[in-house]
């Protein structure tokens, strides 16, 4: 026989009395639940409400004080399953935007443990109303039932895929370092189907490797935040390694094509001398990142000075606000040329051939995705940022000539210095 405890406020009834007025209380909440904090305390009451009935049920014989905390005891459990499908699908939003891929799997960890929460919460109201056997208990046991499925079903569907863009306004960029991480990481890939440039990306995927790595499109996919930490970690443990595999992904075996060849030709004509890429962004997506057309003519001033030519490209320059000595490639993205099926790789083979028989020694440009390619293929760069970017900062020490600059007083030197060590560079050197 179970030992009673006489003091008549810690006895079975006192407690069951006890426990039916902290749920009570506790379900006040549930209107105002969307207020700051009080989702925290209808958490505690009810975890309170648990233990306090439980420990009164090994204290009770009274069959109506029995019946009364498994009736609490019920819905104080429905209320936990219910709760824990709402917590694991807000965590699960957090989780898929976490900044990196390690935060966003510890994320999702705690999502399964809330889901396991939910489901052990709806498995003992099934059993309190199996004890209780009434069809009010049944329908609250099946209401829990319904959270925990529901909970699971995050987990189940979770999309693991990565969007590559292939909409003209997403950044192109960012194709090139969603593949690379694919690459690395073998990370499953989607494209919204029917999106303006879907077959060209799919031809880039191919021609990488990744055609298998393509999944059908899901809403919310993983947050591409991940993927500029998971190239860096690629590249910490063997620079060398990673940059040749993303060269042999990026440009295949074969010559770029006699086109290409002729139209930079026509575009740089006999200019052998040793070039800069000086990248140029006038979007209306976070505009305050645009290229400062006074700090683009300083810095081409910078470049000629160095004795090397610099070679606009990206958007366009406004008539006047920049010197007109160099060459001028902006816009050159729109051409046919490099808006066919082909495009991503022959954008890529442009940079290359700038590089391996007209001088190109280095880019500069602002935190655009454009110039992420030919950074990771080896091309020396130097991206310039108001305060230090967290994203792109973990390329700096990892890829191989990836250099930040903010632009803190004295930020022209370091351009002025980096020019110095790319003009003594041949370019042969400069991969």
């Amino acid at each position: 026989m179970r030992r009673r405890l006489l003091h008549n406020e810690t006895d079975g009834g006192g407690l069951a009395q006890k426990a039916a007025d902290l749920l009570a209380e506790a379900m006040t909440l549930e209107g105002t639940l969307h207020l700051p904090d009080v989702r925290d305390d209808y958490r505690s009451r009810l975890e309170q409400v648990v233990l306090l009935a439980t420990s009164a049920l090994d204290n009770t014989e009274e069959t109506a004080d029995v019946a009364l905390l498994q009736s609490v005891l019920l819905r104080a459990q429905a209320a936990r399953a219910e709760d824990a499908r709402y917590g694991a699908g807000q965590l699960s939003r957090g989780s898929q935007r976490a900044p990196t891929w390690s935060d966003c799997e510890d994320g999702w960890q705690r999502v399964e443990q809330i889901v396991c929460t939910a489901e052990e919460a709806a498995l003992e109201a099934a059993r309190l109303a199996g004890l209780l056997d009434t069809d009010k208990a049944r329908a609250i046991s099946h209401r829990a039932e319904i959270a925990a499925k529901a909970a699971r079903e995050i987990v189940i569907e979770r999309n693991r895929a990565y969007t590559f863009h292939a909409d003209p306004g997403f950044s192109f960029g960012e194709g090139w370092y969603l593949t690379a991480a694919s690459l690395f990481a073998g990370l499953p890939i989607q494209i919204r189907p029917g999106a303006a440039q879907e077959l060209q990306a799919k031809r880039f995927l191919h021609d990488a490797g990744l055609e298998g790595s393509l999944r059908p499109y899901r809403s919310r996919p993983a947050s591409p935040k991940h993927l500029t930490h998971i190239i860096a970690e690629a590249f910490h443990a063997d620079a060398a390694e990673a940059q040749s595999a993303l060269r042999k992904a990026f440009l295949g075996d074969d010559s770029p094509a006699a086109s290409l060849r002729s139209w930079i030709d026509g575009k740089v004509g006999g200019n052998r001398e040793q070039k800069v890429l000086l990248w140029v962004r006038t979007g209306d997506h976070d505009a305050p990142r645009n290229t400062c057309f006074d700090e683009l003519r300083k810095i081409s001033e910078l470049v000629s000075n160095a004795g090397l030519t610099p070679i606009f490209f990206g958007d366009a320059v406004p008539a006047g606000l920049v010197p007109t000595s160099g060459i001028d490639l902006t816009l050159c993205w729109k051409e046919p040329l490099f808006q066919g099926e082909d495009m991503r790789r022959a954008q890529l083979q442009l940079f290359e051939e700038l590089r391996d028989r007209y001088g190109l020694v280095g880019q500069i440009g602002v935190t655009t995705a454009g110039m992420d390619g030919p950074a990771l293929m080896g091309l020396p760069t130097l991206y310039l940022t108001q305060e230090p970017n967290v994203r792109l900062g973990k390329w700096v020490g990892a890829v191989p000539g990836y250099q930040e600059v903010v632009r803190a007083p004295g930020y022209f030197e370091i351009i002025r210095t980096t020019l110095g060590q790319w003009q003594q560079c041949p370019p042969e050197c400069a991969g």
